[in-house]
């Protein structure tokens, strides 16, 4: 399951520590997993989940390495060691899935389980200990990060239409996943069903739908966009980390005749086989990789307000409606 590094301008667990939140996240998937298993194999009694209550964490003060040896790679080791020895007790954060019916398979079980995860992750995603953003509903219904969350690697860092600052200018962006030995800038086409779309190096695409031809902004423009501006944080950080840009559609086609050399297209036709690929791939959490996200992190937009001030808001309102 990837990990959710950023959602828009969502304040996020991973802009605390980057080299935290990835292995805290591996142990707790493995702990709550192991437990939610041997649940179901005891046939212990299910239980109706709900969201969790605002966790208070178990704040330690464990001393991170990372920033000590950012940007050398001798000690690139001695980080990675650093990541592994964590404490044996695993803290829950809050997130305790539970058997909300009885599942007749594994795999259903597997499945229910990556559900409340998944919700779990846009939870880490939008919020600390002490703030939070509000989240669009829309992303716990959005098909797509799902698929990306739920069934790539554990060691793929997500970063979902994050908002960036550049030149003090917010930028959005599409969607970026920094894995362990390349950076992927992915222009999503979903716009209908089965349409087709008609590539150039014109300013406009066409776009066969049914019975109808329209036009649309040409996509492989702003993945181009979206690539030069990667390339220039991690230039301006000495980062040496591949950028490769796809331009996706699931559910439509792309003729692209005229090309382009460093753009792969992904289209209905061979979606499956790609994604099939890129989620076989069991490489480890890299040294390059954490620059790599950190640089994005680093110049990413954060919108969020105190979880203090929203219970003082309510509260208010709450008296002012009572009285």
């Amino acid at each position: 399951m990837a990990q959710l590094v950023k959602l828009l301008d969502y304040i996020s667990r991973y802009e605390n520590d980057l080299t935290r939140y990835p292995n805290q996240f591996l142990r707790l998937k493995r702990s709550q997993w192991n437990r939610m298993k041997i649940q179901w194999e005891t046939g212990e009694g299910h239980t109706m989940w709900e969201e969790a209550p605002e966790e208070i964490e178990k704040e330690k003060k464990k001393f991170s390495s990372f920033f000590r040896f950012f940007g050398s790679r001798e000690n690139e080791d001695e980080l990675l060691d650093n990541l592994s020895q964590e404490d044996e007790e695993v803290d829950d954060f809050g997130f305790s899935p539970n058997i909300v019916y009885t599942p007749d398979t594994i795999e259903e079980l597997r499945k229910l389980f990556l559900d409340q995860l998944f919700h779990f992750q846009i939870k880490w995603a939008s919020s600390t200990l002490m703030d939070k953003s509000r989240v669009d509903p829309k992303y716990f219904r959005d098909s797509l990060l799902r698929s990306f969350a739920q069934k790539l690697p554990d060691s793929y860092l997500l970063f979902y239409q994050p908002i960036i600052k550049l030149q003090k200018a917010p930028v959005e962006l599409d969607v970026i996943i920094v894995t362990p030995v390349e950076c992927m800038c992915i222009t999503v086409l979903e716009q209908e069903n089965l349409a087709a779309y008609v590539g150039s190096s014109d300013r406009f695409w066409g776009k066969l739908s049914k019975d109808r031809e329209s036009k649309i902004l040409n996509p492989v423009l702003s993945l181009n966009r979206m690539g030069k501006i990667i390339a220039q944080v991690f230039s301006e950080k000495d980062i040496d980390f591949p950028i490769k840009k796809y331009l996706i559609t699931r559910n439509g086609y792309i003729d692209y005749p005229m090309g382009s050399f460093d753009v792969k297209i992904i289209d209905k036709r061979n979606y499956d086989e790609w994604f099939t690929s890129i989620s076989s791939i069991t490489t480890p959490l890299k040294f390059a990789q954490f620059q790599a996200a950190q640089a994005i992190l680093d110049v990413g937009q954060t919108t969020a307000m105190s979880k203090y001030f929203e219970f003082d808001v309510e509260q208010e309102e709450d008296e002012s409606s009572s009285t």
